[in-house]
């Protein structure tokens, strides 16, 4: 691949996620207005910040003992549990002396979730994990940055030279007011149809890439009994997830990101147009979505009780830890050419208790061997650039590291690429209440009016 298509791609994907940065809310007091709610029902007082803690078996909030490590995520799914164990592997064969506290919680992503929640009372408390899993970008900086309940690890970057390890894009993305905020250790792409193969080949049909395809694959399945899409829904996320890509594959990239951008307006007769599009996709998916979780999908895709699910390629470590091989994938309809981009990251709160040997996880987080040993666990590929030449990594993570570089980058919604979290909340709630009233007319009004909430018409 040459340099001047890396240099292309790396300056795709600062566009994705550099330009949006404008939009980030400056007032620290929207992000503490967002989470009062649920701030409220996870804290109940000081008293119920403690009982949350001690129900959900999280560690004392105080007097964390010298040469422990708190690290808290919402990764508890197979393929992440044991990405996360072999990078805490990595740390441990580094720091053999520091006991690991793996605060991991469940929920984390769209809206929130129990792993935010908690996470945000604990910010609040002034109380904070040693580190904890954030996506790149508006996550990180809407919520906690501009809060000040972060430490800047501009040294961090300068003395393990991450400068010039990451690409362009994710140093823009990591930072904020000139100072770098968080290390990357990944990179995952969003806008992919994982697909059992046997049933697949079963309906007489290839994989579709097209709307049109879907609706021709669907209705060849729908004749065997088999949904051609896989959702979860019982908590807001997947259905705002799959929205995504349908608006990917109506708008085209450079019409997508300005949807985050002000420069694609929310009254777009397209929006209504995709809006129609993923109503018609619902007739095609499981009738209980509403009362499965978000990794439920993917096991009936692997059960042949669904033929697919759109989901991130957090999917394929999914699919490798359940010893599941029978899948394919492809872009999701209408998406060649597109690589829907996040990040997952870790920074350095203000006042941990071990702060020390947080910078020395954030070191092994960024490091090569850190990397090699979680992205062909997760099933994502690596930030850093030198990385991913191992043969522990998959025909999918070879894909895709290639296709990382040659295809047009643009940034999740769902997932902290794309907009404030405030924004983030609205969209997805409001693609939670239209799983379940299927309104077009009433939802295109509701996101036209997060739009305008956002500052952006």
């Amino acid at each position: 691949m040459s340099t001047a298509m890396v240099a292309r791609n790396q300056a795709s994907l600062a566009d994705a996620g550099v330009a949006l940065m404008a939009n980030r809310d400056t007032s620290p007091l929207l992000a503490a207005r967002l989470h009062r709610r649920r701030f409220m029902q996870a804290s109940l007082g000081a008293a119920g910040a403690l009982a949350v803690g001690a129900n959900l078996t999280l560690p004392a909030l105080l007097a964390a003992a010298a040469g422990k490590l708190e690290i808290y995520s919402w990764w508890t799914a197979p393929g992440e549990v044991e990405a996360l164990d072999a990078l805490y592997a990595v740390f441990k064969k580094q720091y053999p002396d520091v006991d690991v506290i793996n605060a991991a919680l469940a929920g984390g992503t769209g809206a929130g979730g129990n792993m935010k929640t908690v996470l945000q009372t604990r910010m609040l408390a002034g109380q904070p994990p040693d580190s904890f899993q954030v996506h790149l970008g508006h996550e990180l900086i809407d919520s906690h940055v501009k809060a000040g309940r972060m430490e800047p690890i501009d040294f961090l970057y300068a003395s393990e030279g991450w400068n010039n390890s990451f690409p362009s894009g994710l140093l823009q993305l990591s930072s904020d007011g000139g100072h770098q905020w968080s290390v990357p250790v990944n990179i995952h792409r969003s806008n992919v149809l994982w697909f059992n193969q046997a049933v697949i080949n079963n309906s007489g049909m290839s994989a579709p890439t097209t709307f049109d395809d879907v609706f021709a694959v669907g209705d060849a399945l729908k004749a065997q009994g088999i949904p051609m899409f896989a959702l979860g829904e019982q908590a807001p996320g997947h259905a705002a997830h799959v929205f995504e890509t349908v608006l990917q594959g109506v708008f085209g990239p450079d019409d997508y990101r300005g949807l985050w951008t002000g420069a694609t307006s929310w009254s777009d007769p397209r929006v209504s147009g995709a809006l129609t599009t993923f109503n018609h996709m619902l007739d095609y998916t499981n009738p209980d979505y509403l009362s499965i979780q978000w990794g439920d999908a993917t096991d009936l895709v692997i059960a042949g009780k669904a033929a697919s699910v759109i989901n991130g390629d957090w999917n394929n470590g999914y699919l490798k830890s359940k010893k599941f091989a029978d899948y394919g994938w492809s872009a999701t309809p209408n998406g060649a050419g597109m690589y829907s981009s996040l990040a997952d990251s870790f920074g350095l709160p203000n006042n941990t208790a071990d702060r020390d040997n947080a910078i020395s996880w954030l070191k092994v987080s960024g490091s090569l061997a850190g990397q090699d040993a979680f992205n062909p666990l997760k099933g994502s590929i690596p930030a850093r650039t030198d990385a991913g030449k191992s043969a522990d990594y998959d025909n999918y993570q070879r894909a895709a590291m290639q296709e990382f570089k040659t295809l047009t980058i643009v940034p999740s919604v769902v997932h902290g690429f794309a907009a404030r979290e405030s924004w983030v909340t609205d969209y997805v709630n409001a693609m939670n209440v239209f799983a379940a009233n299927r309104d077009v007319s009433a939802t295109a009004g509701t996101l036209l009016q997060a739009a305008q909430d956002a500052g952006v018409a």
